[in-house]
């Protein structure tokens, strides 16, 4: 099948669903438009920002996207193309679509709280502390993953005798031009900030002078670069990391991932364009065939198509995202259908059109290809004949997106650290006593998580981003397990959540349970590396955190069928 009936297929189920599916279950949770949101009744300048939809979405679609949705299809692409279709496709309308809109109206009707304070509205207190324990392991292997992709992506090569270059570079490479353009970056959101909330300068307004700034700076960076050596960079993103966490959302995360977002759109663009492009003028044929065959070098299609695509049909990281920062953001209920089910629909017609882009080069993934993230570029360039210009402007673009993830991470894991130790009844850290006052306060919380996240990170262990596919996974389980818990216990339909929630528990546990079958094996026979021995631990603890959690909703679901009884 041609590319282009592959991508306008996708769009018009896509937009099926949005119609259908997620005006259904607006009306099934009561989302109601006039009713105030936590933005607007809990405003503190600092984290409960009420914000524009359309600044909102661009900050909502660009820290759940990073570069899950073009690394997930495309190395799942072994498969073939119509296993990861359909999982994009239909997963995205009703697993992921769900999780995420759920998660966003769950959040926004008690007080923009996270998915663990849910679970202790609807399942009990000793399930929050679990889940809080189990969504802060799944963010240091975010923090360390994206550490790693970011420190790379900026990355110097040393010279002949090992020296690596500093400061600023003419003639520069991809790195050198991706590190100037992402510094750059940040300083046009401050700008950007200060002036829509600073001098009142309305967002359209605003918008046409961001736009020009990322032209002007891509054209700057693509001409002078930054370099330094790759410990340099772990310091440094650690640095921009903590900070951003603890600004108001108003100067650095609103603005920066709603600009970043344009490059998000424009990338799109483009690679609509080639595949349309393409189609007419025969400048590339897709290669990928249908089906493969139910195993290969990836592992078999179940659980690991699953696990592999994440971003592209549904992924835990999101509800961290949509309870965390976005609910707090949110101007009015009405929005959270489009923000948080459209982003994920959004973010689907991404991973079919990654799908297309490897398939324009190859048969599917291999090695020989580069990163996913270069495999991305040269497809969608060979579309327009191989022009480098068009392969090296989507490197970049992707590049930036793991910068995004990485400081919304960040601030999630301050929020989540702090609720962690909080009792009931109390709101801010500024509410606890003695020891846990101190504990509790923003910048303990973001320390701990940064140091660690970048020590790990600094590693290099490619074992970070194997276990974080299965974890993030397992977190949309249980994010599933957590809204549909809370809907049950205020009276609203749930019953939609019963199998997306079920399947991804099964799939992801099953994932866990190989891969600590696989290290046992290792250690047994004297052949683990202390790599091994991490994996394992980590895979242990989250399956165990997860069962007992699930053994804690499904008698909290029990208990709400007995009562509506």
């Amino acid at each position: 099948m041609s590319a282009l009936l592959i991508i306008l297929a996708a769009i018009a189920i896509l937009i099926v669903g949005y119609v259908f599916y997620g005006s259904w279950l607006a009306k099934q949770w009561g989302v109601d438009p006039n009713r105030k949101t936590p933005a607007q009744t809990m405003e503190d300048g600092v984290d409960y920002v009420a914000a524009p939809p359309a600044v909102l979405m661009g900050h909502h679609f660009s820290s759940i996207a990073g570069a899950g949705p073009i690394n997930g299809p495309i190395q799942a692409s072994v498969f073939g193309w119509v296993p990861v279709f359909l999982w994009c496709v239909f997963g995205g309308i009703f697993f992921g679509g769900l999780q995420d809109f759920g998660s966003l109206f769950a959040s926004i009707r008690n007080d923009g709280k996270s998915v663990g304070e849910i679970i202790r509205t609807s399942i009990g207190e000793r399930a929050k502390r679990l889940f809080i324990i189990f969504a802060l392991l799944v963010l240091i292997l975010v923090i360390a993953s994206f550490v790693n992709v970011v420190a790379g992506t900026f990355l110097t090569a040393p010279d002949e005798a090992g020296n690596v270059a500093f400061g600023f570079v003419t003639n520069p490479n991809n790195n050198q031009a991706t590190a100037m353009i992402s510094l750059l970056f940040i300083l046009l959101a401050v700008c950007y900030g200060v002036l829509t909330n600073r001098f009142g300068v309305k967002t359209g307004t605003a918008t046409a002078i961001g736009i020009v700034g990322i032209i002007a700076i891509v054209a700057l960076g693509l001409n002078v670069g930054f370099a330094m050596s790759r410990t340099a960079w772990i310091v440094l993103i650690g640095v921009y990391i903590a900070i951003a966490s603890l600004l108001p959302v108003w100067i650095m995360l609103q603005p920066r991932d709603y600009l970043s977002s344009f490059l998000l759109y424009a990338m799109m663009a483009i690679a609509l364009c080639g595949i349309v492009y393409s189609a007419f003028s025969g400048s590339a044929k897709f290669q990928l065939p249908a089906y493969t065959g139910w195993s290969n070098a990836t592992g078999t299609l179940f659980p690991a198509l699953f696990i592999t695509v994440a971003c592209g049909a549904c992924s835990g990281f999101h509800s961290l995202i949509a309870t965390g920062t976005s609910s707090k953001q949110l101007d009015a209920e009405a929005h959270a259908k489009p923000i948080g089910y459209g982003s994920m629909l959004i973010e689907s017609a991404l991973g079919v059109i990654s799908l297309i882009a490897v398939g324009m080069i190859s048969t599917g993934y291999t090695a020989d290809l580069g990163s996913p993230a270069t495999a991305f570029a040269n497809g969608i360039s060979a579309m327009f004949h191989g022009n480098p210009v068009i392969a090296a402007l989507l490197t970049l673009a992707v590049s930036v997106f793991a910068l995004t993830s990485l400081d919304s991470a960040t601030r999630l894991s301050r929020f989540m650290f702090s609720e962690l130790f909080l009792k009931e009844g109390e709101a801010t850290w500024k509410d606890a006593k003695g020891l846990r006052k101190c504990i509790t306060h923003p910048l303990v919380g973001t320390l701990v998580m940064v140091v660690i996240g970048c020590i790990l990170g600094g590693l290099s262990l490619s074992q970070i981003w194997g276990l974080f596919g299965a974890a993030n996974q397992l977190l949309a389980g249980i994010a599933l397990l957590a809204v549909c818990s809370w809907l049950g216990s205020v009276g609203k339909n749930n019953k939609m959540f019963y199998f997306p929630m079920a399947f991804m528990l099964v799939a992801t546990e099953t994932s866990l349970i190989m891969t600590i079958f696989k290290k046992c094996g290792m250690i047994g026979a004297g052949t683990a590396a202390w790599g091994d021995w991490f994996q394992l631990i980590f895979a242990l603890a989250m399956s165990v955190l997860a069962i007992i959690l699930v053994v804690e909703a499904v008698g909290a679901l029990g208990k709400q069928r007995k009562a509506r009884a």
